[in-house]
C-alpha cells in the first residue's frame, strides 16, 4: 500500500490518503485520544507532538506542534495508516460500526502503549523496524518485532537494555518484557 502525502497551507498540518475509504459519516475531528477506542486514530494521537486529527471521506489529516519536525513524525504516521489497512480492515469510520470497538485495556496497558508509542516505536522506526504491544501479564510485557528489528542480532540487546529498562523505570509494576 503507497500513502500519499501532501502539504496543506498549514505547515503543522499535512494531508495523509491512503488509496482507501478513510470516514463514510462525513468530516470527524479528533484531538483528544481517550475520547475514541479506534486503534489507528488513538496509534496517531499517541504520537508525541500530535495535537489532532481530522478524517474525512479520503484522507486523513494529522496537526503537530510547531516544535516538531514532520522527518520525525510521518513515517510513523504512514506506518500506522499501512499497519491498520493491511490487517484487513477498511475503514476507519464506518457509519455501521461505533468508533469504539476494541477490547477495554487496563490503566497499566495504556502507559505501556503510550511508553512504546512516544518513547520507542520511533526509535526503533528510525532502524527500519516496528515493535508493537501484544500482551501484559504478572508483570511482563510481550511485543511484537518487526521490520528490520525482526530477527536482528542486536534486537535482544536492544529489547533488554533499551526498551525494559525504560518501561520498567517508569512503571514498576513491569518486571520483564519479552518479543513474542
Amino acid at each position: 500500500m503507497f500513502v500519499q502525502i501532501q502539504n496543506t497551507p498549514n505547515p503543522n498540518s499535512l494531508k495523509f490518503l491512503p488509496g482507501k475509504k478513510v470516514s463514510n459519516t462525513g468530516p470527524f475531528e479528533i484531538i483528544d485520544k481517550n475520547s475514541t477506542d479506534n486503534e489507528l486514530v488513538r496509534n496517531i494521537l499517541s504520537i508525541n507532538g500530535v495535537e489532532g486529527i481530522f478524517l474525512a471521506e479520503e484522507f486523513l489529516s494529522v496537526n503537530k506542534e510547531a516544535n516538531i519536525k514532520w522527518e520525525d513524525i510521518k513515517h510513523i504516521i504512514i506506518s500506522f495508516i499501512n499497519d491498520y489497512y493491511s490487517s484487513g480492515k477498511e475503514i476507519v469510520i464506518d457509519k455501521n460500526k461505533k468508533l469504539n470497538e476494541t477490547k477495554e485495556l487496563l490503566d497499566i496497558e495504556k502507559k505501556i502503549i503510550n511508553l512504546l508509542e512516544t518513547k520507542i516505536r520511533p526509535a526503533v522506526a528510525r532502524d527500519g523496524g516496528d515493535i508493537k504491544f501484544e500482551n501484559y501479564k504478572d508483570g511482563v510485557v510481550q511485543v511484537k518485532l518487526q521490520g528490520s528489528c525482526s530477527g536482528c542480532p542486536s534486537s535482544k540487546m536492544t529489547l533488554k537494555q533499551g526498551v525494559q529498562n525504560l518501561l520498567c523505570h517508569y512503571i514498576p509494576e513491569i518486571k520483564e518484557v519479552v518479543a513474542n
